[in-house]
C-alpha cells in the first residue's frame, strides 16, 4: 500500500561549524527511538558522525542520512534526516544535500549567532528554495541571547525571524519555554529519570505575561499576511484565534518562505528538543506540499513529475559513499513513482541501464534492507556499475534530466606518493574512490614530474583525504608541501598560421592550419570554437580534429603549463596534403599552434583569491589588520559584533597557508577566522615571473 506522504519529512540540519547540528541530530534520534543512549560529539560517540576522523575532531565531515518515526497530533511522521557538516570545506556537502530536501533546521548558537558559515548555508538554501525553521541552539552558555540572535538572522541574512517560542531564563538559569502557540509555558526537570518526557506543561509566568502577549501579536500580525481570515479575526478579536487556525497560518507562511518560525534551546541539557521535532512536523513541507520536480527532456523541454507511485520513476542521486561491508552506495531521492530491489533502472547522463541489487533505508552508518521504495523517499542503493553525484535516474526509456549540481573548483594541491612500491595500485583505487564521492576532490598525475597530485577546497579538506587513506584503505603515504592551483587566461586576440610537416620516409604527415586565438565571450567556459573555413581548404572530417587538439591543449597554458579555463578559436583558413593529411596531423597541429600562438595572445597567471572573516577582540585587530595587508589583503569591511570585531578580506590562497597558527600567536588564542574561495583574479608580472621560475615554465615570455 502506498504511504501517505503527507506524514513524510525530507529535512537537513545546517548550520556554522560547532553550533550544535551534531548533538541536535543525536537528540532526535533519542527522542524518536531510534537510539536508547544519547551519543555525545565531545565524547567521540555521537550516532550520526560515525567516520573515525569525525569523532575525533569533533565536527562532522559526510552527510548522513537516517530514517526515525515521531508521533505528532495522533500521526506517525516518517522523517528522513540528513545531517550536513559545518566546515566550509565541506560546502559540496551541505549543498548537495539541500538539493534533495524539502525543508531545513537552521541552527545557530545562541552566544555565537549569526557567523560565516551560516551565511554561506543559508545562500545555498534560498538557492534550493528551501523552507527552513531557526533553532537557537546552546541557551545555557555564558552570553546566550535569543533575541540578539533573531534580529542577527533579520539583519544579516535578510529573512523574516519571527519568534514562536520565548525563552524562561538564560545561561545557566535556562529553564523553559513560553509557546507562544498554545500560550502556556514548559518547564524542563533535569533530575527526572524519564527524559523522553522530561518536562511540565505550566501556565506563563506572570512576570513574562506582558512580554508574551507583545510577542504573541507580533506573531499573529506576521502570518497574517497570508491568511485573510485571520488578518480580520486579529483586527476584531484577537483572542479568538485557536492554536489550530495559528499553526495553519504558520505553516503556510513557512512553506511559502514569507517567514522563519525561530525556536530556541539547549540539545545538550535536553531542552526544547520536542518542541523543535513537533515544529518540524507542524510546519515544514511534505513532499507533496513541494510538488512536481521540474526536470528537462533531451530536447531541452520542460517536464514534471508529480511526488506519486502511480508517476514514472524519476530520482536524484545526490551522494556516492564506499561502506566496508556493502561496498559503493548511492544516495538518491525519489521524486516520483517506486523503485522495486533488484529492478533495472536509466541513467540520464551515461545513457546506460543499471540494475539496482538492493535498497537500504538508512540509519547513519547501519543499514535496513528494503524490497521497494516509493516517491517523496531518500534512501541508499547498491548494486550499480556507473552512477555519479548529480545523476538523474528514470524508468527505461525515461526521457528526464533534473536540473544536476554545480561543484567549486578544486583550489589546493599536494603531491602524494606511496610510502612503498607495493601500495602503488592500492593508492589508485583509494584515490579513484574518494574522488567519485567528492565532486570537489580530483586527482591528476603532473606529466613533467610524474607526481600525483590531489586537490580539494582546503587544508583540512586534503588533511581528511589522507586521514581516510590511512584508515579505510590502508595506504600510507608521503606528502608535499600545499600548492596553489594557479589558472591562465588569454588576454589578446591574435592571428596565427601553423604548418606541421613530417616527412620520414613512407607516407609523411602535414596540416596547415590559420586561426584567431583570444579570450572566449563573457560566461562561456571552455573552448568557444568557431569555424569559418570556406571552399573545403581544410575538409571537413578533419575540423572536429583541430578543435580536439586545441581543446587538449588547455590543458597546458603558454606560460607555465597552468589549464586555460576558457578562450576562443576561429579557424579563418588551411590547407592539406591529399596523401599526407590525416586527423591526427590536424590535432597535432592544433596543439603546436596553442603553444606558439598563446604566447603572443598577452596570456597571465591567475590564482584563487579567499574570503576570509576574522572575529577578534578589538585589541588585537591593528596586528591582525596588519598581518593581513602583508599577505597582499584587501580589507573589504570591519564591524562589531558584541564586544569583538569582525575584519573581513579578500586575501590570495598562497598566502594563507598556517594562518591559523599565526593568528592564534597575534590574539593569544583568541580571534578565530573561516575562509572560503571567492573569485580567480590576474597576478602582477613580477609575481608570474617568480611563478613560472618555480614551475619551471617559459620565463623569457615575460622579459
Amino acid at each position: 500500500m502506498a504511504r501517505d506522504l503527507t506524514y513524510t519529512r525530507n529535512i537537513g540540519i545546517m548550520a556554522h561549524i560547532d553550533a550544535g547540528k551534531t548533538t541536535t541530530s543525536e537528540r532526535i534520534l533519542f527522542y524518536t527511538g531510534k537510539t536508547h543512549k544519547i551519543g555525545e560529539t565531545h565524547d567521540g560517540t555521537a550516532t550520526m558522525d560515525w567516520m573515525a576522523q569525525e569523532q575525533e575532531r569533533g565536527i562532522t565531515i559526510t552527510s548522513a542520512a537516517t530514517t526515525a518515526f515521531w508521533k505528532y497530533k495522533d500521526h506517525t511522521y516518517q522523517i528522513n534526516l540528513i545531517d550536513t557538516p559545518g566546515h566550509v570545506d565541506f560546502t559540496v556537502e551541505v549543498e548537495r544535500s539541500l538539493r534533495v530536501l524539502d525543508g531545513a533546521v537552521a541552527t545557530f548558537c545562541a552566544v555565537g549567532g549569526v557567523e560565516p558559515q551560516s551565511e554561506t548555508v543559508w545562500r545555498q538554501a534560498d538557492k534550493y528554495n528551501v523552507p527552513r525553521i531557526g533553532y537557537v541552539n546552546k541557551m545555557d552558555r555564558i552570553g546566550a541571547d535569543f533575541s540578539n540572535v533573531v534580529s542577527q538572522v533579520k539583519e544579516r541574512l535578510g529573512a523574516n525571524a519571527v519568534p514562536i517560542v520565548l525563552p524562561i531564563g538564560n545561561e545557566d538559569k535556562f529553564r523553559g519555554l513560553v509557546d507562544l502557540i498554545y500560550n502556556n509555558a514548559i518547564i524542563y526537570d533535569e533530575s527526572r529519570k524519564d527524559q523522553l518526557v522530561n518536562y511540565d506543561v505550566v501556565e506563563i509566568p506572570a512576570e513574562m505575561a506582558a512580554e508574551a502577549a507583545e510577542a504573541r501579536a507580533h506573531l499573529i500580525e506576521e502570518v497574517a499576511t497570508v491568511d485573510e481570515a485571520l488578518m480580520e479575526k486579529f483586527f476584531e478579536d484577537p483572542d479568538s484565534i485557536t492554536p489550530d487556525e495559528l499553526i495553519a497560518a504558520i505553516r503556510k507562511a513557512t512553506c511559502s518562505m514569507t517567514i522563519v518560525p525561530m525556536l530556541c534551546g539547549t540539545s545538550f541539557k535536553n531542552k526544547g528538543v520536542q518542541l523543535l521535532l513537533d515544529s518540524i512536523m507542524a510546519f515544514l513541507p511534505s513532499p507533496m506540499d513541494v510538488g512536481a520536480v521540474v526536470g528537462q527532456t533531451k530536447e531541452g523541454e520542460e517536464t514534471k513529475r508529480e511526488p506519486s507511485e502511480k508517476e514514472p520513476f524519476c530520482a536524484l542521486a545526490f551522494k556516492i559513499a564506499t561502506d566496508p561491508y556493502v561496498g559503493r552506495l548511492a544516495f538518491i531521492r525519489l521524486y516520483s513513482g517506486k523503485l522495486d530491489a533488484g529492478s533495472y533502472i536509466f541513467n540520464s547522463r551515461s545513457g546506460k541501464k543499471e540494475r539496482i541489487s538492493r535498497i537500504y533505508q538508512m540509519h547513519a552508518n547501519k543499514q535496513n534492507p528494503m524490497d521497494a521504495i516509493g516517491a517523496g523517499d531518500i534512501c541508499a542503493v547498491v548494486g550499480f556499475k556507473d552512477i555519479r553525484t548529480g545523476d538523474t535516474l528514470c524508468e527505461e526509456g525515461g526521457n528526464i534530466v533534473l536540473e544536476s549540481m554545480t561543484f567549486p573548483e578544486p583550489v589546493i594541491g599536494i603531491a602524494v606518493e606511496p610510502k612503498t612500491q607495493k601500495d602503488l595500485d592500492k593508492l589508485g583505487v583509494a584515490l579513484g574512490k574518494l574522488a567519485e564521492e567528492d565532486p570537489t576532490f580530483t586527482v591528476k598525475s603532473d606529466p613533467d614530474s610524474g607526481q600525483t597530485v590531489i586537490s580539494g577546497m582546503g587544508e583540512l579538506h586534503l588533511d581528511i583525504i589522507i586521514d581516510r587513506l590511512k584508515r579505510e584503505f590502508g595506504v600510507e603515504i608521503n606528502q608535499g608541501a600545499p600548492q596553489v592551483n594557479y589558472k591562465e587566461a588569454l588576454n589578446g586576440t591574435v592571428q596565427h598560421r601553423e604548418v606541421f610537416k613530417k616527412q620520414s620516409g613512407g607516407r609523411g604527415k602535414f596540416a596547415d592550419i590559420i586561426f584567431e586565438i583570444g579570450p572566449a565571450d563573457e560566461g562561456v567556459i571552455g573552448l568557444q570554437f568557431i569555424d569559418e573555413v570556406k571552399g573545403g581548404n581544410v575538409p571537413k572530417e578533419y575540423i572536429p580534429a583541430v578543435q580536439k587538439g586545441f581543446e587538449s591543449a588547455m590543458s597546458n597554458g603558454p606560460l607555465a603549463g597552468f589549464g586555460v579555463d576558457s578562450m576562443k578559436v576561429t579557424l579563418k583558413d588551411g590547407s592539406f596534403h591529399p596523401v599526407d593529411s590525416d586527423a591526427l596531423s590536424f590535432e597535432i597541429c592544433a596543439r603546436n599552434g596553442f603553444r606558439q600562438a598563446g604566447v603572443k595572445a598577452n596570456p597571465v597567471i591567475k590564482e584563487p583569491i579567499m574570503s576570509v572573516e576574522v572575529v577578534t577582540p578589538e585589541e588585537y585587530m591593528g596586528d591582525i589588520i596588519g598581518d593581513l595587508n602583508k599577505r597582499r589583503g584587501q580589507i573589504s569591511g570591519m564591524e562589531s559584533k558584541g564586544t569583538a570585531r569582525v575584519v573581513k578580506a579578500s586575501v590570495p590562497l598562497s598566502e594563507m597557508f598556517g594562518y591559523v597558527t599565526v593568528l592564534r600567536t597575534l590574539s593569544s588564542g583568541r580571534a578565530t577566522s573561516s575562509m572560503e574561495f571567492s573569485h580567480f583574479d590576474a597576478v602582477s608580472p613580477n609575481l608570474a615571473k617568480e611563478i613560472i621560475e618555480k614551475s619551471g615554465g617559459r620565463k623569457q615570455e615575460l622579459e
